[in-house]
């Protein structure tokens, strides 16, 4: 580990502990002890030794995580409303923290910014959303955690092949299995990698020949640094930017698939939040994103923006790594996101809307109440059907229209924009 990290040991001796998931004394079913037969001949097939799958599935292994797979189907990235997430993500202890350890640390970004030309601000703020700097690894061992998921339905194929990539790593001598911290999905170490980002990505910074992205903060730091720079980040592109959209907006624009050069954006009106010029590269690709509708703010994305996304494809989840690293690099005092003064919607509005538009025959949607992108497209189709501005988020208004549709007349019937009383 580099001379310039000494305030990270005491971190590392709290977030690295092995926590190893002890024996559950409940017996496994048949059908489980089949199924685990055939992984672990499909895994010495791939490639896997024997002797790590013995020592990993020792006898009357059966180590359930329910919790692993409660935590698949309820992702907060994907559940709170922006601002919600957003504040709770990017707190204001957070940023103080990065702050410090930016500053810190800065002989070390710089180290690694003139390697992998990613600047550090934002290797920070992927530090602290990932592990809060490396206190939190997950409480879960991975192999653990892996397996369980690849005996779900839900993933199976996907949480199979990360399964592998995992005892390729335990296989290779970089850690023992014990040891293998990290969250319910499997991903591992300071910056939370994937076992086959981390076979495809993960490098030996500190140079002891074993690369350990839990206890050698050199080498995941590097390691994260090297996989932006093989996806194309783009140095000194900023991610984007909150923007105040003209009055007369089309907001069926507002969508992360739909880009337009600066050139065309700054012509249609669109201004910094500031009321200023964006002052990016007129040719420059960006989309606009209005995360909680025509009512709340807005965003330009560049092409770093989805870079970032290929990380965690959550829009939420790319927002905060955004706006911490700009914190982290601006050294401004955190400021907690208000709210809009507009009623919300609960999922169990969501899902009526859902309904409508599977009934409909508009799109076919799973009726989960969650604001994903295929929801919101389908929201906007909707919306343009209802006659109401194409924004995506569905609001009182729209779900008013819901309930007054009529067969016959459609949406022709006029309702308000919003309830009389204040919205909670």
């Amino acid at each position: 580990m580099s001379k310039s990290l000494p305030i990270l040991y005491m971190l590392l001796s709290l977030g690295t502990a092995a926590c190893a998931s002890a024996n559950v004394t409940s017996i496994a079913p048949p059908e489980y002890l089949d199924w685990l037969d055939d992984l672990k001949k499909e895994m010495v097939g791939r490639g896997i030794s024997q002797e790590t799958i013995d020592k990993v599935y020792a006898v009357d292994y059966y180590h359930p995580k329910p919790d692993a797979v409660k935590s698949d189907r309820k992702q907060i990235e994907f559940v709170l409303r922006s601002d919600e997430y957003l504040n709770r993500v990017v707190s204001k202890s957070r940023v103080e923290k990065g702050q410090k350890y930016y500053r810190e640390l800065k002989p070390f970004w710089q180290k690694l910014e003139q390697k992998y030309a990613v600047p550090g601000e934002y290797l920070v703020a992927f530090w602290g959303i990932e592990t809060n700097f490396g206190t939190n690894f997950g409480g879960h061992n991975v192999i653990d955690a892996l397996t369980e998921m690849s005996y779900d339905t839900r993933r199976p194929k996907f949480f199979r092949n990360e399964l592998y990539h995992a005892l390729k790593i335990i296989d290779a001598g970089h850690i023992e299995f014990t040891e293998m911290q990290g969250s319910w999905a499997g991903a591992m170490g300071h910056f939370q990698f994937m076992p086959s980002t981390f076979n495809a990505y993960a490098v030996d910074f500190d140079g002891d020949k074993q690369i350990n992205v839990w206890k050698s903060f050199d080498d995941a730091a590097a390691s994260a640094a090297n996989y932006l720079t093989a996806i194309d980040w783009q140095k000194n592109l900023p991610w984007g930017t909150e923007v105040r959209l003209p009055w007369n907006f089309d907001y069926s624009q507002a969508d992360r698939m739909k880009f337009k050069t600066i050139r065309e954006w700054r012509k249609l009106g669109v201004l910094t939040a500031a009321g200023g010029k964006i002052k990016l590269p007129d040719d420059a690709k960006a989309a606009i994103i209005v995360p909680e509708g025509r009512k709340g703010r807005a965003y330009l994305l560049t092409d770093n923006f989805y870079k970032i996304m290929q990380w965690n494809r959550s829009e939420n989840y790319a927002l905060a790594v955004s706006i911490l690293a700009d914190y982290i690099k601006s050294g401004k005092k955190w400021r907690k996101i208000r709210a809009g003064a507009f009623l919300r919607l609960n999922s169990e509005d969501i899902k009526k809307i859902q309904a409508f538009i599977n009934g409909q025959k508009i799109a076919r949607l799973q009726e989960d109440g969650k604001l994903g992108q295929k929801t919101r497209q389908a929201i906007k189709k909707l919306q343009k059907k209802a006659m109401l501005p194409q924004d995506g988020y569905p609001d009182y208004q729209l779900l008013r229209k819901i309930e007054t549709y009529d067969h016959k007349a459609g949406f022709k019937i006029p309702v308000p924009e919003r309830k009389l009383h204040k919205a909670k």
